[in-house]
Parts: C-alpha cells; sequence; structure tokens
C-alpha cells in the first residue's frame, strides 16, 4: 500500500524531533517540494489535531512528540537553550529554538539543551553543533564536563577543582584551560548527554 504524502511528513517530523532537530515550516516545505508554506503548514496542523505531534506555541521549532503509551515510558522534552561555546567563552544569550526528547533517567525540573559551537572539547566527543543535555546543579566533581557561566558567557569545559581556584580544562590540546577563583564561575549544571544529527 502507498504511503501518503501526510503519513511521509510525519515519519519526516519525528525523525528530526527524535534526532533533536524538530523541523520548520519551511523545512517541511522544503523537503516535500510543496509549492507554498501554505501546503506544509496543512499538513502540520492536520498531524497537531490528530494528536500525533504536539506544537509549542511561540516557537519556531516547536513541534514535540506526545506521551507514549501502551506501557511504554513517557517522552519528556526539554528546552534547547541557544549556544554555548566548546572553545572560548561567548556572550549567554537563552534564544529557545525547540525542545528534544530525552529518557527519565535524565530528567530533571529544569534539565534544558544547548548547541555547541567550537571544538575545544572535540576529544571527549562533543563536536560543533552537537546537542548536550545540562542537568543543572551548583556543583560537580573533578572530571565533570560541565556548563560554565563567567560573567556572562558561557562555556563548556571538563572542571578540575583546586584548593583556591577552579580549573576549566578543555579536551582539544589546542586550546588552554580557564583557571578562575570560585566566585568568577557559575556552574550551570553537568553534561549529562550528547546528541548528535548526522
Amino acid at each position: 500500500m502507498a504511503i501518503s504524502t501526510r503519513d511521509k511528513v510525519y515519519r519526516f517530523v519525528r525523525q528530526r524531533i527524535l534526532a533533536g532537530t524538530p523541523p520548520t515550516v519551511r523545512e517541511v516545505q522544503s523537503q516535500f517540494g510543496f509549492s507554498s508554506s501554505a501546503s506544509a503548514r496543512q499538513h502540520l496542523d492536520k498531524l497537531v489535531s490528530d494528536g500525533k505531534i504536539l506544537r509549542v506555541k511561540g516557537i519556531s521549532r516547536g513541534f514535540r512528540l506526545p506521551e507514549q503509551k501502551n506501557g511504554m515510558p513517557p517522552v519528556h522534552h526539554v528546552p534547547i537553550m541557544g549556544q554555548i561555546q566548546a572553545g572560548q567563552p561567548i556572550l549567554a544569550v537563552e534564544d529557545i529554538e525547540g525542545t528534544i526528547p530525552i529518557s527519565e533517567e535524565g530528567l530533571h525540573e529544569d534539565t534544558f539543551a544547548l548547541r555547541v559551537r567550537g571544538d575545544s572539547m572535540k576529544d571527549a566527543g562533543i563536536l560543533a553543533g552537537d546537542l548536550v543535555i545540562v542537568r543543572p546543579q551548583p556543583d560537580a566533581d573533578n572530571g565533570d564536563i560541565v556548563a560554565a557561566l563567567i560573567g556572562d558567557e558561557a562555556t563548556v569545559k571538563r572542571l578540575q577543582k583546586r584548593k583556591n581556584h577552579i580549573e576549566l580544562h578543555p579536551e582539544n590540546p589546542n586550546f588552554q584551560p580557564i583557571i578562575l577563583k570560585p566566585e568568577d564561575a557559575q556552574l550551570l549544571g553537568k553534561i549529562i548527554e550528547v546528541r548528535r544529527h548526522l
């Protein structure tokens, strides 16, 4: 039996949501060669009304999957809160670009995701474009990979706590550690998962 265009749209949207990059209406239009965005929006609106996907209002990539049923664990979604630098720290701007599903195990009330820029953590398997899932916590253990705020700038590094200072270490020999007094950095949380869209 032939697969309908709407089913193809659903499969595409579902795949993108699970990969952590829900599509925009225009991306759906481009993927299927619709002559206008209205056609793409019509298919998406029908999928929402059928309960196959959910829409978070006010977010351009606000599509997510509903909670699973039939004994399957629920799908939880956390916001993608913009970008974080794996390199030199960059200005931290909270710009919600969508949501990403995570497991119950990693869920915390304020868990969020950040998109990585730069390659200072490449030897830890964290590459530019990856999404890192951050569990908010005010402290972490030596060796944990953390998201940290330095003034108004955010970065992802491996934490080392010393007697009178902290060190934020890259995982790339081309970068130098950032050495700070404890009061000069705020820990946003521990990186608990890395997602990559191929």
